[in-house]
């Protein structure tokens, strides 16, 4: 039997990285399991890069680890600050280990978004009040051509549990830097009412799979100031108070 720390949307955060990883060390789970989304943000992607390159890691590809690799049409300062921070060892590192869109880890199915798409929510129906749950017909659709028992997806940064027909589970970990956010495509926000870093642990027991959604503490303000010194106000707001 098995234990998986789930992480995902981490975003640079190396101090909320540190704490997650500080908190699974006490729980004693060694097994980890990122979604994507690792390092693009105003804050410290080459440490966070680092210190993932340290560990036993399965990864699968975010929207926004895929826009490190792609041309840039427009002005991104912070996608400029994310590349500038990354070593020559660490882009191929990136490279190398998010190459995949989704991975099957044993009975396990590993997306950022949907199956399908790194840039779609799979559970969530975005707009301006926040992200309301999809109705369980759409969900199974999106996940119509897999098999796993077990469906681990990110990009929404929001905390879920969805049970499904046949003993299926589809779990979200949350984001582990990042709490809350806007989009303009289309326009909608984010968000989980509080700073903490989030993270799940995922156990298989003799009564079944066991999900624990956790919630750590660390230095946020600091994080915070951070983005505002990197012309981020808005990456500071959300990060000290986890709302949008």
């Amino acid at each position: 039997m098995k234990t998986y720390a789930i992480l995902a949307d981490i975003h640079g955060n190396i101090r909320a990285l540190e704490a997650v990883l500080e908190d699974a060390a006490r729980r004693g789970v060694r097994n980890f399991l990122n979604l994507g989304d690792t390092v693009y943000g105003p804050l410290d992607p080459g440490l966070t890069a680092a210190r993932l390159m340290e560990l036993p890691l399965v990864s699968v590809q975010g929207n926004e680890d895929r826009l490190l690799w792609e041309p840039v049409h427009q002005p991104a300062p912070t996608l400029d600050y994310t590349r500038r921070a990354l070593s020559e060892a660490q882009q191929e590192w990136l490279a190398r280990t998010h190459m995949p869109a989704t991975v099957v880890d044993k009975r396990l199915f590993l997306c950022h978004g949907t199956p399908n798409s790194d840039s779609t929510y799979l559970v969530e129906e975005p707009s301006e009040q926040g992200g309301f749950l999809k109705g369980r017909t759409a969900i199974e659709a999106e996940l119509a051509d897999i098999t796993e028992k077990i469906i681990l997806c990110g990009h929404s940064h929001m905390p879920r549990v969805l049970a499904l027909p046949g003993g299926r589970l589809v779990i979200n970990p949350g984001s582990v830097g990042l709490q809350a956010y806007t989009d303009d495509r289309p326009a909608h926000k984010m968000e989980t009412g509080s700073p903490h870093a989030r993270y799940t642990i995922l156990s298989e027991t003799a009564a079944g799979w066991q999900v624990e959604q956790i919630a750590v503490p660390y230095a946020w303000d600091k994080a915070a100031r951070q983005a505002q010194q990197n012309g981020r106000p808005d990456w500071a707001k959300w990060l000290e108070s986890g709302r949008a």
